[in-house]
């Protein structure tokens, strides 16, 4: 019969190695993919990983460390668009102590439901006069960086002020319009355009506003300047909506935080 070799104080080490290194591929699989097969696949790689430690196996554990390695490396640069919201929110958060001001601003209260349909009746407007046009809805990743390519504009969000700086011809018509809270924030923003490859044809706004998507939680809305075609970015996705549908596919994506997203 085979005991356990607890002889040295490094077979603990060991084990405490691989009880973390199990505990984190579990973690990323079921927060990244959600796919019960992968969990599954995971809790008994984990499990074998300390059972090998536990025996003293050591051909049975160098192979598990290797398919531990790569699979967490797959996992990692398979869903690298969804993961890359964790990692910049982590990267943006201040170290616990700084002398600077580790405050965030403060959010004004407004009614949300009245702002969703005046976005509503602003976007049916622009779509309906074939004004291009790009709004990109911060939520709570600041993107603070970002507007830093364009001009403050600081001003109370309305339809009359989107369509003037829109409409073809004006000086801050190119680029995106940056809303936080209720307010724009910052106009003729230019936002890094998505790589990947997209079926059909679509321009520079829409590759624009899936780029953004993809680095940040906002939510951006583009109106097409040759169509009049509504649709709205959000986590790396486009997807094409109707005046019927616009309202619930925002709400929804503006409410939705990173918690839900499984």
């Amino acid at each position: 019969m085979i005991l356990p070799n607890f002889s040295l104080a490094t077979t603990w080490i060991d084990l405490s190695l691989s009880i973390i290194l199990g505990a984190f591929l579990i973690f990323v699989v079921y927060r990244m993919i959600n796919r019960h097969f992968v969990l599954i696949y995971a809790i008994a790689n984990f499990l074998l990983l300390v059972l090998s430690w536990l025996f003293n196996f050591q051909l049975l554990n160098t192979l598990l460390i290797i398919i531990t390695t790569a699979t967490i490396t797959l996992t990692f640069f398979i869903n690298i668009s969804r993961i890359r919201p964790f990692i910049l929110s982590a990267a943006k958060t201040r170290p616990i102590f700084s002398f600077r001001s580790s405050k965030k601003p403060v959010e004004k209260v407004f009614d949300r439901q009245a702002f969703y349909k005046k976005v509503k009746e602003t976007v049916m407007a622009l779509s309906k006069q074939k004004i291009g046009a790009l709004l990109t809805f911060e939520k709570n990743m600041l993107l603070t960086e970002a507007i830093k390519t364009g001009t403050m504009v600081n001003a109370p969000f309305s339809a009359e002020l989107v369509m003037t700086i829109f409409y073809p011809g004006t000086r801050l018509h190119d680029g995106a319009i940056v809303i936080r809270g209720n307010e724009i924030l910052a106009a003729s923003v230019y936002f890094t355009p998505t790589t990947k490859p997209l079926t059909g044809k679509y321009g520079s706004r829409h590759r624009a506003a899936i780029g953004v998507s993809e680095l940040f939680d906002a939510v951006t809305v583009v109106v097409s300047e040759e169509t009049g075609r509504i649709s709205v970015a959000y986590r790396g996705e486009l997807q094409t909506v109707t005046i019927d549908t616009f309202l619930r596919v925002f709400e929804e994506s503006m409410l939705e935080t990173l918690e839900d997203i499984n």
